[in-house]
């Protein structure tokens, strides 16, 4: 481990052999992600998405990363509507019409799979759902632009000049970052930036790609729990998250939805 290639950035480069560990770990994760959908519904809790979150993970023989991690004690994040991302999964109970994502890392023979998604209990509003769709979209015009010889800078600015156009914005106080066989490491992975900035990605390179999106202007606070992040305005944040690796030609996605679920049915 301590003696793989790492860029002058700290940036590690992974085997081709190593892929094969993070596709297991995504897929595990994009499973138990399909798998929660059908029990988000107005009335539902957080705390209940969570506990089977919690318990699917360990009948299906993998580790929640995030149960223990910094103190945290829950084996999701779900953020509901103003909530940019770490909600804490409670006694929240959903109302029609609320958007939520839900993020899961799970760790499948010491890799981790990271990966969330947006739910809607009910019917979205038109502007929620749109919230939702640029979002998406601006997660797939990042991804698009990840090959070897781009740079992280081309990511973030694929992303930011989506949602702008779009009259969103993006948030600049999280981002996506490396991993692994560790839950985070270099590089940050910022959603806004300029091309050709920023370190440049090579094959081998493994890192989540995660923009959060607000209708309103992209301030965030984190509440007095230390782990909530709200919008500042009280606007709606959406979130999509895949794990990606790059290859010689483009990139992988190893968080795909087993069963095409990853964007909301909201019909």
């Amino acid at each position: 481990m301590n003696d793989a290639r790492q860029t002058r950035e700290g940036i590690r480069i992974h085997e081709p052999q190593d892929f094969e560990g993070m596709r297991a770990a995504g897929r595990l994760a994009a499973q138990i992600l399909d798998e929660v959908g059908p029990l988000v519904h107005p009335g539902a809790t957080t705390g209940a998405l969570d506990d089977f979150i919690r318990n699917r993970v360990e009948e299906l023989g993998a580790v929640s990363a995030t149960i223990g991690y910094r103190g945290y004690q829950h084996a999701s994040c779900i953020s509901v509507n103003h909530v940019v991302c770490h909600g804490i999964p409670g006694e929240k109970i959903l109302s029609e019409g609320d958007i939520l994502n839900i993020d899961v890392t799970v760790i499948v023979d010491g890799w981790y799979g990271d990966s969330s998604r947006m739910y809607v209990a009910g019917k979205p509003s038109v502007k929620s759902k749109r919230l939702v769709q640029v979002t998406h979209d601006s997660l797939m015009k990042g991804i698009e632009a990840v090959r070897p010889g781009a740079t992280f800078g081309d990511i973030g600015f694929a992303i930011q000049s989506y949602v702008e156009a779009n009259r969103m914005s993006v948030v600049r106080d999280f981002c996506g970052h490396g991993l692994g066989r560790v839950f985070h490491a270099p590089p940050n992975v910022l959603h806004f930036g300029r091309p050709g900035k920023g370190p440049v990605l090579e094959e081998g390179m493994f890192f989540t790609i995660e923009p959060m999106v607000n209708l309103g202007r992209p301030e965030t606070k984190v509440l007095a729990d230390d782990w909530t992040a709200v919008t500042r305005d009280k606007s709606l944040s959406a979130q999509f998250e895949h794990s990606i690796g790059v290859t010689a030609d483009g990139c992988e996605i190893f968080t795909l939805s087993p069963g095409g679920l990853f964007y909301p049915d909201f019909n």
